[in-house]
């Protein structure tokens, strides 16, 4: 009887000293500023499917343009707000670029 006292006294001590342990963990919270999140629920930028020319059309010219490179060749149109990547003549994916 003596050996499950002592059992059961060093399960209690192991479990109060791991209940205190646990309890002075905290976690860490992560915050990024509103400015370097984009909305583009209430963007207007191209999507993926156009063509050059009808992004040309509704955006006016780009301030930059990329050259294609690699295979498939890929070419970058640089806006203000973002910049347009085009797989051949197609809009393969608008990245909207961060607030400053």
């Amino acid at each position: 009887m003596h050996n499950n006292g002592t059992r059961f006294a060093t399960l209690t001590l192991t479990l109060a000293l791991g209940l205190g342990i646990a309890g002075q963990i905290q976690a860490e919270q992560v915050t990024v500023p509103v400015g370097t999140q984009a909305d583009r629920s209430h963007a207007s930028f191209p999507e993926n499917g156009m063509s050059q020319k009808a992004v040309e059309e509704r955006w006016g010219p780009p301030q930059e343009i990329r050259q294609p490179v690699g295979q498939p060749p890929i070419s970058q149109w640089h806006y203000p707000d973002f910049i347009v990547y085009f797989e051949g003549d197609t809009v393969l994916h608008t990245v909207m670029k961060r607030s400053r």
